[in-house]
């Protein structure tokens, strides 16, 4: 009985480091940073893109990439994903701008040149700056938000308080909460979780032509995630499932033509 009880007590005990660890590091692992540092438009191959620096409403310094929008053309606000800087998706932005499209892109607060640490609160002040940038700019009825995995959730965040006119989430999420529980289930990651995301509960205060794209093999959000919150969105809406398709790769199976259409369509 001594045995079982002293087994008992290094379970514990080693159970409640794994516990303490994973709360003391889960935003390195949310926000898995590129180390990557601040690099200009023109030195990405994007030449044709302004680089702009906001100040966050708490004043981090955050970095914006602008290709001005042709008469008539809608512009993109893009949020992108947790381990992207802007410029690893210039070949997105250049097929996407290609046409006339503008494009007013994001690097979040720590990310690529912008100051501070990211969270869940840090990243929808960085976002509200972005928006109040491109409203500047653009009337909101010409505002499309795209966002990218993490980035859908700060999308679905712009759109469910600030008027655009469509919005389209890349590889979502209900809620950071359920991915990570899905992820570790041993882990009562709803009591330790800082940065939620809860998608779940703001889409239903938006009411703008929603696209929803995921890959049907995507390891890192599962499918049934984008199909959980398609089903809590009002109409106007449409779900494109790539079979093949991944987390990273879905523009191999057409998913900046499939968002272009969306963006261009009545």
């Amino acid at each position: 009985m001594a045995f079982l009880k002293w087994l008992l007590i290094v379970v514990v005990a080693i159970y409640a480091s794994v516990l303490a660890f994973l709360f003391v590091r889960q935003r390195a692992m949310l926000f898995p940073i590129p180390p990557v540092g601040r690099i200009a438009p023109a030195a990405a191959g994007f030449a044709q893109a302004e680089e702009h620096v906001l100040t966050s409403a708490d004043g981090e310094r955050v970095i914006v990439w602008h290709v001005p929008a042709k008469p008539g053309r809608k512009v993109v606000l893009y949020f992108p994903g947790n381990g992207d800087f802007l410029a690893g998706v210039v070949s997105r932005f250049k097929a996407l701008t290609a046409d006339g499209t503008g494009l007013v892109a994001l690097s979040y607060r720590g990310y690529a040149g912008s100051s501070g640490s990211p969270s869940e609160h840090g990243l929808l002040q960085d976002a509200a700056a972005a928006y109040a940038f491109t409203t500047e700019r653009y009337e909101p009825a010409r505002i499309v938000a795209w966002g990218f995995s993490l980035g859908s959730g700060v999308a679905t965040a712009i759109a469910a308080e600030h008027p655009i006119a469509r919005l389209i989430l890349e590889a979502p999420y209900t809620s950071t909460v359920d991915v990570a529980s899905e992820m570790l289930k041993v882990v009562p990651v709803s009591l330790l979780m800082l940065d939620r995301f809860h998608s779940d509960q703001r889409i239903a205060n938006i009411r703008v032509p929603l696209l929803i794209m995921h890959g049907e093999k995507d390891p890192a959000i599962s499918i049934r995630f984008g199909e959980r919150l398609f089903a809590l969105a009002h109409d106007p809406k449409r779900f494109v499932r790539f079979p093949d398709g991944g987390h990273n790769d879905l523009d191999l199976f057409g998913a900046t033509a499939t968002a272009k259409s969306f963006i261009d369509g009545p």
